[in-house]
């Protein structure tokens, strides 16, 4: 779905009025056209083409790819949230170009959304795309929702995984994973 560049637009000036502000002065009268280049870029991830190799070889184990960092809007407040992804994944018979990994997280990132829902989607497409033996996304964010406003706790993170095949069944890969992520630094 595209962007209604000019509803946003009015949109953005009229919450400018709404909360007192003069969408005319110096230093707004930008801003309605920044909020629309941000959504359109944010748009933009959403297609991508998921380069997928199936000559592997008889490669066999685990694919780690960590510290993405990604940026969200909390659907509940629209505020940012923002951290770090872990995936892995093990092959079956295909593997993707690493920095599709990357992609698919802006791809689920870049829209209204909650961190639950992140990480499954994440999680859910590498499954339907690879097919591979198992999945593992976790997601570490700050919600400026809780930093800058109601509880106003700007040291806590917020964790969430998922986990599939493998990952899940098996406790020795469960704990290779966890390892990798947070002692292989």
């Amino acid at each position: 779905m595209s962007i209604d560049r000019e509803k946003l637009k009015r949109s953005i000036r009229l919450f400018l009025e709404a909360i007192g502000e003069d969408p005319d002065r110096e230093g707004l009268k930008e801003t309605p056209d920044r909020i629309v280049r941000l959504w359109e870029e944010f748009k933009s991830y959403e297609n991508f083409n998921m380069t997928v190799f199936e000559d592997i070889g008889d490669y066999n184990e685990m694919v780690v790819v960590r510290d993405i960092q990604f940026y969200s809007f909390c659907e509940h407040h629209l505020l940012p949230f923002f951290g770090k992804a872990h995936i892995a994944y093990i092959p079956e018979k295909k593997v993707c170009g690493l920095s599709k990994l990357v992609r698919v997280v802006n791809k689920f990132a870049y829209r209204p959304q909650v961190q639950e829902r992140l990480t499954a989607q994440i999680a859910e497409f590498l499954e339907k795309e690879l097919s591979p033996k198992g999945v593992a996304v976790v997601l570490e964010a700050e919600h400026l929702c809780m930093s800058m406003r109601g509880v106003k706790n700007p040291t806590s993170y917020t964790i969430t995984s998922k986990l599939t095949g493998a990952f899940m069944e098996d406790e020795k890969t469960r704990n290779e994973f966890l390892n990798l992520i947070h002692n292989g630094r």
